[in-house]
This record gives structure tokens, C-alpha cells and sequence, in this order.
């Protein structure tokens, strides 16, 4: 028997989502990734809630029908895709909007804390060290953010509050956009190499050995998009080289970062475990969008934040 609301099934994480406002309005089902192909069939709605999970790409392409919508909490969707899904009627959407700001005023943080040498500061108070050291002047620096969706735009927005003058590159040039073939160019004149983008077949590994090389060796680059955006021994060539002064990377190829990692002692690299965008109350942020999300679907209205499956991110910006 066909039930009489539409069944949203989610992928969990710990803690759960808070779904309560939909109580008699949707039949939840909560699953863990072993579940997922089994329950898929039967799911109007799939939520993935553990955005670290590949679960769906792998269940996607089993036996059944599928979700006509999936939303994952997260700005990212690559975890999500393969050709299955890529190819399917299924909309999905993602949780553009809640992690803008906050990943913004941590780049903020990092461009500040490295500009006036705060890790090395905290290192000598550690060890009861006196050391006058002269900071830099952030005001009248350069950054070059790349990504121009809404947490690149943001990113764009603060530092500039810095006094930065701000380049913004994205994958087709526009008014107030830079393009890819502008890239180069702008990094090698940039103090802030921020990187925003999303991951996608053209962005993968752009952060190499030739994109180190063309930045100053004053410079800093920080990662606050994909971690498979960057070659990671090409980065840890740049710092052991000196060829770039230092980095930060916020989202890392292999998360957890394993602790025997080298990554941990690379002199000028600040390691943080993916909480650029996390701020006290997020998760009730990202139930609560879902929940207006499912509002609008239930409605027949049409969703926001629907992402161009084959591109891997919302257009239009």
C-alpha cells in the first residue's frame, strides 16, 4: 500500500536532524550507509545528513526506483554524484546559504592570524619565550579568491572590509569576475591565494606544482573548498622549498587526516579538521532549511539551491 505522505529517508549522522516540523506531514526514515540500497527504492525524498559519506554513490546505481529529490546538508555534492544519478530525473539540492558567512570570517582569521604571526606567538608562549617580532600590514595586501559562488563572493565581501584588494575568479569571466586564463596571472601578483571552488573534473588538482610556483614567496595560500583541489605534495614542496611563505588548508584529500601524517609538521602549514563553516548552531541551521525546502516541494513550488548535476554546483552566480 502506497503511503499516504511522501517517505523522506536519511542518511544519518550523529547527532540526527531535527525534523519535527514535519511530523505528519512525511514518513522519516532514518538509515546508516549499510541501509541505504536497501531503502532507497522505496524514498520520495532522500536527505543525505552525513555529507562525508560516498554511500549514495555507491547505492545509487542498484535495482529499483529512486528518490525524486535529493538534498544533501552540505555545499559540496561530489560525494554524491556518479552517472546514475547524473543522469536521472532526480533533483538535488544543496545547503548553499548557511555556510557562506562563517567560512568567510575564518578565512578572515587565517589571513590575520598568519599576517601577524599568531601561531608562532602561541608556540613562544608555550615555551615562556619573550620575542618582539614585527607583524605585516594586512590593509593594502592582495588576494585572488578562487570559486565565484556565494562563500567565494563572501570571502570577497570581508576582506575587502580588511582594506584587500580582491581579484575573484571563476570558470567563465563576467562582469566582476575573472576567468581561468586570468588565474596565473592574478596569483602571482597576490599576497591571499584563497581557494573556493568546487570540486569538478576541471578543478581537481589545480593547486599544482606550477600554480606554486608562479606565487610570491611571501605569499599564503589557503583551501577552505575541496581538498582534492590541491596536490598536497606539491604544497609541501612549496613550503619545505620556501617557495610560498605559508598555508592553511581547512579541507584535506584524506579526512580524518590520519595522525601520521606529514601534513602535521610542514613548517608555515596551519591544519584545521573542516570547521571553517561550522559555527555553534549550524546543524539546526541546515535541519531547518531542509525543512523549508520539503515545504516548497510538498507544494509543487519550485526548490532553490538546485544544483547543475553535470557542472557540480548551483549555477547562476
Amino acid at each position: 500500500m502506497t503511503s499516504p505522505v511522501p517517505t523522506v529517508l536519511v542518511l544519518d549522522a550523529d547527532p540526527p536532524p531535527r525534523l519535527g516540523r514535519l511530523t505528519g506531514r512525511a514518513r522519516i526514515v532514518h538509515t546508516d550507509a549499510a541501509g541505504l540500497a536497501a531503502r532507497l527504492p522505496a524514498a520520495d525524498v532522500l536527505l543525505v545528513w552525513d555529507f562525508t559519506s560516498h554511500a549514495v554513490r555507491e547505492a545509487w546505481p542498484g535495482e529499483g526506483p529512486r528518490p525524486r529529490w535529493v538534498h544533501t546538508a552540505s555545499a559540496g555534492v561530489d560525494h554524491l554524484m556518479c552517472p546514475e544519478l547524473v543522469a536521472s530525473d532526480t533533483v538535488v539540492t544543496n545547503a548553499r546559504g548557511v555556510f557562506d558567512q562563517p567560512v568567510a570570517e575564518y578565512v578572515a582569521a587565517l589571513v590575520l592570524a598568519v599576517a601577524k604571526d599568531l601561531p608562532r606567538t602561541l608556540d613562544l608562549q608555550r615555551e615562556r619565550t619573550w620575542r618582539h617580532r614585527e607583524g605585516r600590514r594586512v590593509a593594502g595586501t592582495r588576494a585572488c579568491v578562487v570559486g565565484s559562488g556565494p562563500v567565494g563572493r563572501a570571502i570577497v565581501r570581508i576582506l575587502k572590509a580588511l582594506g584587500v584588494t580582491t581579484a575573484l575568479v571563476g570558470r567563465v569571466p563576467r562582469t566582476g569576475v575573472h576567468g581561468p586564463d586570468d588565474l596565473d596571472r592574478l596569483m602571482s601578483r597576490a599576497d591571499w591565494v584563497i581557494a573556493a571552488a568546487p570540486l569538478t573534473e576541471q578543478t581537481h588538482g589545480m593547486f599544482d606544482t606550477h600554480r606554486f610556483g608562479v606565487m610570491q614567496p611571501s605569499a599564503c595560500f589557503i583551501n577552505v573548498g575541496r581538498g582534492p583541489l590541491v596536490d598536497e605534495d606539491a604544497l609541501v614542496q612549496a613550503l619545505t622549498s620556501r617557495w610560498i611563505a605559508a598555508a592553511a588548508l581547512d579541507v584535506l584529500a584524506t579526512e580524518p587526516l590520519p595522525a601520521d601524517s606529514p601534513l602535521w609538521e610542514v613548517p608555515g602549514l596551519v591544519v584545521s579538521p573542516h570547521m571553517s563553516g561550522d559555527t555553534v548552531g549550524w546543524r539546526d541551521e541546515l535541519g531547518a532549511q531542509f525543512v523549508e525546502l520539503y515545504e516548497r516541494w510538498a507544494a509543487g513550488r519550485s526548490l532553490l539551491n538546485v544544483v547543475d548535476k553535470k557542472r557540480g554546483y548551483v549555477p547562476g552566480h
